[in-house]
């Protein structure tokens, strides 16, 4: 009897959490995250940038979403999230990179407009570097793209220029050509802050070709990446999937591997996990899982799991003879 009860119990605290507003439950669960991320000391260390020779690719993870490309000579960060707290979440590892030892910052591509990816302390700190190393004028800071509805959280951090895009829009950007792909997520900054967009991004320059997906679900447009533009190498999240409904708007690893295959990429680097409690999986499972499907699948070669600060390098494309 007693049994029953408690049973019955329970299931009447799930249906009134279900039915609590959603703006209560995400506040409720960001309380659990924030008081859980300052539970354990901040672990892991800088490095200095790995710099790559002319023509060579080079990947740098920060940590998180956040990487440092090294492409076609030119510089470019995405998503750079370098502060130790957003708000009152704290990261669990320090970046793999602080802003002082980065090289010049060409251009900077932000994802979304979520704390995680877009920092604006870490967005000035840049700014203010790239400026140091090449002069206070105006057109010696970073370019930025973000997706439109975005603009005017940057406007005022100092880029020398703003640019706003959509999904498949192309520009090219100091001969970087940066398309925005499609992804299946969402983009506000505040709960009802749903006008602005979201997405990720193709980069290409001197041969070589990077495809961030931003934050996203699994969803058909891995493919239509791979059919449309073909990447070298696929940056996919792999975090923040448990509880299940989490999943609508992040990939589990399986589902990050299943993209990866879809789009056809040479070798996968994975991210969003490891740096900020986002989801209820043990901090350490998403690779763990990862590797179990990389395995199954026959596929561990294509994989490359960086540490934060280490960066993946690519050689400089053969050059076809005629």
């Amino acid at each position: 009897m007693r049994n029953a009860a408690s049973a019955a119990s329970a299931a009447t605290r799930r249906s009134l959490w279900k039915h609590r507003p959603f703006a209560m439950r995400k506040i409720e669960q960001l309380v659990k995250l924030v008081h859980e991320s300052h539970a354990v000391p901040l672990s892991g260390e800088s490095r200095p940038v790995d710099l790559v020779q002319p023509g060579e690719l080079g990947v740098t993870f920060i940590g998180h979403s956040s990487f440092l490309l090294q492409i076609g000579g030119r510089n470019v960060l995405i998503d750079p999230v370098f502060s130790t707290r957003l708000v009152v979440l704290r990261r669990q590892r320090r970046p793999g990179v602080l802003v002082a030892a980065l090289p010049p910052i060409d251009l900077i591509l932000l994802t979304h407009a979520h704390m995680d990816h877009l920092d604006k302390s870490s967005l000035r700190a840049v700014v203010r570097a790239t400026r140091r190393l090449r002069g206070n004028g105006q057109d010696s800071a970073p370019e930025v793209i973000v997706p439109r509805g975005v603009e005017d959280l940057v406007a005022s951090l100092g880029f020398s220029k703003v640019q706003g895009m959509s999904w498949w829009d192309q520009i090219s950007v100091q001969g970087i050509e940066v398309t925005m792909t499609p992804c299946k997520h969402w983009g506000a900054r505040m709960f009802r802050d749903t006008h602005r967009g979201y997405g990720g991004y193709y980069v290409a320059r001197g041969g070589h070709s990077v495809y961030h997906s931003g934050d996203t679900a699994y969803f058909p447009g891995f493919a239509e990446v791979g059919s449309r533009l073909k990447p070298e190498v696929a940056l996919l999240p792999i975090g923040a999937y448990f509880p299940d409904t989490y999943r609508s708007v992040h990939t589990s690893p399986e589902e990050a591997v299943r993209g990866f295959v879809e789009c056809g990429a040479q070798t996968m680097v994975p991210m969003h996990f490891g740096t900020f409690r986002l989801g209820r999986e043990p901090m350490e499972e998403p690779v763990q899982r990862l590797l179990a499907e990389v395995d199954r699948l026959g596929i561990r070669s294509k994989l490359k799991v960086l540490a934060e600060g280490e960066t993946l390098r690519r050689a400089r494309p053969a050059v076809i003879q005629r």
